[in-house]
């Protein structure tokens, strides 16, 4: 069984099509969520769908996460997740989640919940 990783921003890595395409090497996933993850003005293509998750120091991240300001704060802050830090939901993080949708709210609320 994969142990559980969790980005900065709350989402489960082991759970994202990224993680597991670029794990199991499955070429049908990655250009599935190519079209999903591509819309106007972003566009994917199935070889981007790669990722070792965003906290990982070392590793293949999705295109996006190396641009990702919730990353970038996190990781300055030395915080594991948005949900460890003094500033939760700051206007960086509510951004992502506009963008994304409110499963990233859950999450970090779980996590805040079990701290």
């Amino acid at each position: 069984m994969t142990e559980k990783l969790t980005a900065y921003c709350g989402l489960v890595c082991t759970e994202c099509p990224a993680y597991i395409a670029k794990r199991t090497g499955d070429d049908a996933l990655r250009a599935k969520t190519a079209k999903r993850w591509s819309g106007p003005g972003f566009s994917v293509a199935a070889e981007e769908v790669n990722c070792d998750g965003c906290a990982v120091p070392e590793g293949v991240r999705f295109k996006y996460c190396d641009a990702c300001g919730v990353r970038r704060c996190a990781s300055s802050r030395g915080v594991a997740t948005c949900a460890d830090c003094e500033d939760y939901a700051c206007e960086t993080l509510e951004g992502l989640i506009a963008m994304i949708g409110p499963e990233i709210r859950t999450a970090l609320d779980a996590l805040r919940a079990d701290a």
